[in-house]
Formats: C-alpha cells, sequence, structure tokens
C-alpha cells in the first residue's frame, strides 16, 4: 500500500505533506560581498557544519562555507531565519548564481534525486510504450518507500509510470522504469555518468530513487544542475508541472460481464504547485521535492516573473515547522526576483560536457577556469511533446507566458499555467 500522502512517517518515504526544505540562515542586509556562516540547528542538538573546504565547480565563492552574496548598494537583504543546511538561488536563463549558502555540501538528496533520474532515462522509453510488471520489477524497494500503486502482473504506459513518479514519488514507478531500462544497477551506473557529463561532482549515486543509503549524496549546486538540464526536456517540462491527473487502477467487472479498469485521482506532493495547507506560489512549474530520513526535507523548484526565470534549492532545513521547505523557497524566490541586477553573480551553473571539464574540483582557493562561464546545454538535449495532464493550479494566475531564452543555444517554454488547465 503507498505511504500515506500526510505522514512523513517512514525512512524513504516521500509523503505528500513534506518536501524538500529550503535552507536559509539569517542574513545580513545588502552589503557587498557578505559571506556569513548560518548554519545552526534546533535548540539542544548539536549544530551540523559544513566541510571547511568544498568543491569549487562553478566558482571558488560556491566552495566556501557559509552564505554567499555580492549585492550592490541598494539591493534587498536576504531573508532572515531560513534555516536550511544547504541551498542556491540561480538565473535559470543565463546560469548566474545570485546567492548560495553551503553550494557543494555533499549532503542526502531524497528524492530529489529523481530529477538525474528522469533526466537520464525519459529519453530513453517512448511514452505510449507498455509494460507488464513483473513481481521482479518491484523487488529491492527500501521499507517505507513513498509509492503511486503500481500492481504485479498490470500493465502501464510509460507516461503513466512518469506520472507516478513526478506526482507521488512513487519508488515503485521508478523500479518498474529502472526495470525497463535494463535494471537498477544499469541505470544506477548511467545516472552516475549522466551526472558526470553535467559536471555534478558532488553526486554519488546508490539508488535510482533517493532512498536513504550509505555514501550516497548530492548538493544543492548539483540538484539544480539536474533541475536545469531536465527542463530542456517537453516531456520533463509536463511531468514536473503536472498538478493533478488519473492513475490507472484495479479492473473491476460490470454488470454485463466486461471488465473495465477503473483509475484514481493523484496529486503533485510539491505544496508550491498545488496549494496543499500553504498557498501555491505564483508563477511555479515544478520541479522535485523529497523527504527522508537521513535527508530531511529537500526541494528544487522553478519560477518565472516577467521575463526572469528562477531555480530555487533548498537541502534539509533545521526549523521545525510545517511546511518549512516550501515558506523557504517561495522567501528566496521573492528575494531573487526583487534581487534582479542589484546583485554580482557569485558563480555560474557550469555547462555539460567535456568543454567543463577543466573547471576545478578542488577546495576553496584553488580558482576555477570556468567561475564566470555562462552555462550552456547541448543542441541534443530535447524532448517530445505530449498533451498535458494537469489540473490547473489551485489560486491565482500564473505568470508563466510563452517561449524564454534558456543559456545560448536553445529557448523553451515552461508550461502556461496560467490557463488553470482544468483537464485531466
Amino acid at each position: 500500500m503507498p505511504t500515506s500522502s500526510f505522514t512523513p512517517a517512514r525512512r524513504g518515504a516521500t509523503p505528500l505533506a513534506t518536501a524538500a526544505v529550503v535552507l536559509l540562515s539569517s542574513l545580513l542586509s545588502a552589503a557587498p560581498a557578505v559571506a556569513a556562516d548560518q548554519t545552526g540547528g534546533p535548540e539542544g542538538s548539536e549544530t551540523p557544519r559544513p566541510p571547511a573546504q568544498m568543491s569549487t565547480v562553478g566558482g571558488e565563492r560556491l566552495g566556501r562555507p557559509g552564505t554567499q552574496v555580492d549585492a550592490k548598494p541598494g539591493a534587498p537583504a536576504l531573508p532572515r531565519g531560513l534555516s536550511g543546511k544547504s541551498w542556491l538561488v540561480a538565473d535559470a536563463e543565463s546560469g548566474d548564481v545570485l546567492a548560495a549558502h553551503n553550494a557543494h555540501w555533499q549532503l542526502p538528496p531524497a528524492s530529489t534525486l529523481k530529477m538525474l533520474f528522469a533526466d537520464t532515462v525519459l529519453p530513453k522509453l517512448a511514452k505510449t510504450q507498455a509494460h507488464k510488471v513483473l513481481p521482479s520489477d518491484l523487488a529491492g524497494m527500501g521499507a517505507g518507500s513513498s509509492l503511486v500503486g503500481v500492481k504485479e502482473n498490470y500493465t502501464y504506459t510509460v507516461h503513466d509510470l512518469w506520472l507516478g513518479v513526478f506526482l507521488r514519488s512513487g519508488n515503485d514507478a521508478v523500479h518498474v522504469l529502472s526495470a525497463m531500462n535494463g535494471g537498477v544497477p544499469a541505470t544506477v551506473q548511467e545516472m552516475q555518468e549522466h551526472a558526470k557529463q553535467l559536471n555534478a561532482r558532488d553526486t554519488h549515486v546508490v539508488t535510482p530513487d533517493g532512498y536513504d543509503e550509505k555514501g550516497q549524496v548530492s548538493s544543492a549546486y548539483d540538484l539544480t544542475l539536474f533541475a536545469r538540464s531536465g527542463l530542456q526536456k517537453a516531456d520533463f517540462r509536463e511531468y514536473c508541472s503536472t498538478a493533478t491527473a488519473q492513475f490507472p487502477g484495479a479492473f473491476k467487472k460490470g454488470k454485463d460481464g466486461a471488465k473495465t479498469r477503473e483509475s484514481f485521482g493523484i496529486q503533485n506532493t510539491n505544496r508550491l504547485l498545488t496549494g496543499f495547507s500553504i498557498k501555491p506560489y505564483k508563477g511555479t512549474a515544478g520541479v522535485k521535492n523529497g523527504y527522508t530520513t537521513n535527508a530531511g526535507s529537500t526541494f528544487t523548484g522553478v519560477a518565472q516573473r516577467g521575463n526572469r526565470v528562477l531555480l530555487v534549492t533548498v537541502m534539509n532545513p533545521q526549523k521545525a515547522a510545517p511546511s518549512e521547505v516550501y515558506k523557504e523557497t517561495a522567501q528566496l524566490f521573492d528575494w531573487g526576483f526583487k534581487a534582479g541586477d542589484s546583485v554580482n553573480p557569485v558563480g555560474t551553473l557550469v555547462r555539460p560536457g567535456a568543454a567543463s571539464a577543466s573547471q576545478s574540483n578542488g577546495p576553496a582557493g584553488k580558482k576555477s577556469s570556468d567561475e564566470h562561464a555562462q552555462a550552456s546545454v547541448s543542441p541534443g538535449h530535447g524532448g517530445s511533446g505530449g498533451m498535458w495532464t494537469a489540473a490547473g493550479i489551485t489560486g491565482g494566475s500564473l505568470a508563466l507566458l510563452g517561449a524564454v531564452a534558456f543559456a545560448v543555444h536553445r529557448r523553451w517554454p515552461l508550461p502556461e499555467l496560467v490557463r488553470r488547465r482544468s483537464r485531466h
């Protein structure tokens, strides 16, 4: 049975009521070139500390512990009271990192790792392809895993399964798609290779679903790279921005003796998208949340306001408050949209491929050759189109209109959720 949507009870679960938490600490007002250590844990607990030396991929300052922001005169101050162990705010189009806190701290990623899984596997399987689930397909899932409700000996399309991955963070859907991709070990290897190609050097993949395993880590920087790469693909954008959908259920015999397959509704566990228990964030279009015992709440989101598109990642907020990860994420989005050009970048989201392999992956202090490079993406990063399955966002209209530029080679449209789609 699926883990309850409302109880983040057990290790490996990614419930509807939990999602990735944003990290920030109390930040000083807009002073240039600020680097303030804002680590801090709950009262009475040991304060978590980032390593003194971290990767400098994307820029030397991103390898420093604490908060990095380079504000011009008159720039808005970062929000106060943010508690995430690590966070990052970046311009999705230019790749400029506007501010960050322990950007390269290697931490358990929870289900935000599913962004890398999707970015790796989604292009390989046609969305119309059907698969009958074998018992072996569902073997090896961790206890308490979040589930969408995939059943043995039932047939599902790839499209169905991706909805289960993105909306309900279903580890059962992940394992079936992995089986279709040659098995979990092969999928893990491909994910690791793809992370390397994206220059996500903080990431070590052990499971495709993000379940807590020894040695499985990523970083706010790497998760942002995964989201940015995934959003190049039309199908990825569709699934991550879908608010509600219907998922295939059991067969039921009618009065005439004929069997028909029922379906049941599923809702995206991203609360900034659905507005469950909190106000939906205007202009949001995904991407992925997660929760496990070791990771706490994690979240990467994308939103647009006017002509600016931002990516925000938050990992493991230390403040124990309902929906804290979403609240802190929303505060960082608000700051990023207000800051605009009033801050100097403190780093960059590096481009994929061998062209970026020369940047330093060493400790802070070793200058990165790509410190101020513009992030770009291979022209081969595409994706199939597809009709929207989602219901519209609860609450006010969204500002996601038209096509927006991504890097230097491509233009890609964020979902036109302003129309508040009502069909399923």
